[in-house]
């Protein structure tokens, strides 16, 4: 009955794993299905969302095509199979279409159109039954105003790579993760006089995930149990290629408007909207550094701080404790943006347990001049550590006494003004009778934690990019965060699905 007990345990842990797993676990590909027309991206929404143009530019595209070469990896090896698809000039003839903006002709396989023109026109001449001079004749090729070239120059596999597992009595889970990444580049060349008009440089990150559970264990004698069960998602690499190259076309429309290359139709707010949404994406990208990363100036240049802690004093007496550290002040001034200087003031008592006749609490204040690194300074979270110099001293400075201190600290922005940290720090005081006696050849130390707010205030040019451009259509622009750009492409969205 025990084992009966447990073994209904276990099987309700493995179904609970499984209820909670994502829902491509239920997907199984256990049946026939039909074929559908082909998935679209956020990106092809977008580009049928785009205002109309005054006059659809003629575009050529010759090869857009991988240039990397690059073959599949296997876990044994490489196939003789390629890792990024080879169709990617019809993909962008198709972005192309989307937009209304260009009328695509066929180049890629131009000498299969000239072929088949001269058997018409050599069937015409051998079978047709009159000879009217007034008859048409087969109309002319158009020609490209403009060349689109470039191609897929980068495949970057494992960029990022990672994983969490656990396994205790034979039950275990474990997930991992991979991460790709394609990098496109694409030109408008003028036909005219071959100048470069515009190069559009843009990439996207694949993703892969492997999520995996597995039982062994004996639930009675001679009898084992195991069960394994997981799942794997990876992101279809033509799907990122599409994804890819639909952003490169929309950004050769948008800057195309931008520099007067092409007109929209009606120069209205949308417009406007659209060259200045634009505008504050591509402040972010210059920004943007490899692992999304956006190097960004969160943190002002002023800063007030408050917190409240402990202190632990290392003395003569062997028995100290933890007692009251409150911090009733301190300003912070920022030269770069992950360094700055400040002074505190901090009120704090140092405790013994010991009975003597001196007081087993000692109330002191520490004056402090403070040089602080924060070494993630355009990250929300960061590390940072510190040293500073200054004294401690009794009430009414009948005792003073030089010291450093140096130490670790974490802090998390929770909005541009407010931000949350914790530290701890070494004190080295340079006298041996802070605790009231004087034994032995050490000077009297003591710990330091704490945690606190810190106030951004009175700093004008708060949360600019470094980068920061400015162009005489748009005018002077914010910064935007990922929330901000999730929101303009969903609304984006809904202005495609609203036209259809």
């Amino acid at each position: 009955m025990i084992y009966k007990t447990k073994l209904t345990k276990i099987l309700m842990c493995i179904y609970s794993f499984i209820l909670m797993s994502c829902g491509t676990y239920f997907n199984q590909p256990i049946t026939h299905s039909n074929a559908i027309l082909g998935e679209g991206t956020e990106g092809t929404s977008v580009l049928k969302s785009l205002p109309e143009a005054k006059n659809k530019i003629v575009v050529g595209v010759y090869n857009f095509r991988d240039q990397t070469g690059q073959f599949k990896v296997l876990d044994n090896g490489s196939s003789f199979s390629t890792a990024i698809t080879q169709g990617s000039t019809t993909i962008l003839l198709k972005a192309l279409e989307d937009t209304k903006w260009f009328r695509p002709i066929e180049r890629e396989n131009l000498s299969n159109l000239l072929n088949e023109r001269n058997i018409i026109r050599s069937t015409r001449q051998e079978y047709r039954k009159t000879s009217n001079p007034n008859e048409p004749q087969l109309p002319p090729l158009l020609y490209a105003g403009v060349l689109l070239e470039g191609g897929i120059v980068s495949y970057d596999s494992n960029i990022v790579t990672g994983g969490l597992g656990a396994r205790y009595f034979g039950l275990g889970s474990s997930a991992q993760y991979r991460q790709d990444r394609i990098t496109i580049y694409l030109r408008a060349i003028s036909t005219s006089n071959g100048e470069i008009l515009k190069t559009i440089y843009v990439s996207k990150t694949i993703l892969f995930q492997s999520l995996d559970a597995s039982l062994f264990r004996y639930v009675k004698f001679k009898r084992l149990l195991e069960v394994e069960t997981g799942i794997t998602k990876n992101e279809p690499i033509h799907m990122a290629v599409t994804e890819a190259i639909e952003k490169a076309v929309e950004s050769l429309v948008v800057e195309g408007i931008q520099d007067g290359l092409w007109e929209p139709k009606e120069n209205n707010e949308e417009v406007k909207t659209l060259v200045e949404n634009y505008n504050k994406e591509e402040n972010i990208a210059d920004d943007r550094r490899i692992y999304d990363r956006i190097f960004k100036e969160k943190r002002g240049k002023n800063v007030f701080e408050l917190g409240a802690g402990t202190s632990y004093l290392l003395g003569d007496y062997s028995n100290s404790k933890f007692d009251l550290m409150a911090v009733s002040g301190g300003y912070k001034r920022y030269m770069t943006p992950n360094f700055n200087f400040g002074i505190h003031y901090s009120k704090l008592n140092l405790a013994t347990e010991e009975k003597h006749d001196y007081k087993s609490s000692y109330g002191l204040m520490s004056f402090d001049i403070e040089a602080e690194l924060m070494l993630l300074p355009y990250d929300d979270l960061s590390p940072y550590g510190f040293v500073s110099g200054g004294i401690l001293a009794s009430n009414y400075f009948k005792e003073v006494y030089p010291k450093i201190e140096y130490g670790l600290g974490l802090e998390y922005l929770l909005s541009e003004k407010v931000g949350i940290h914790a530290f701890g720090g070494y004190n080295m005081v340079f006298s041996d009778e802070v605790d009231g006696i004087k034994t032995g050849k050490r000077d009297d130390h003591y710990l330091r934690f704490g945690a606190g707010l810190n106030l951004y205030l009175f700093n004008k040019n708060k949360g600019k990019l470094k980068n920061k451009k400015v162009t005489s259509e748009v005018g002077a622009l914010n910064s935007m965060t990922d929330k901000e750009l999730k929101k303009i492409r969903k609304q984006n969205r809904k202005k495609a699905r609203k036209n259809k």
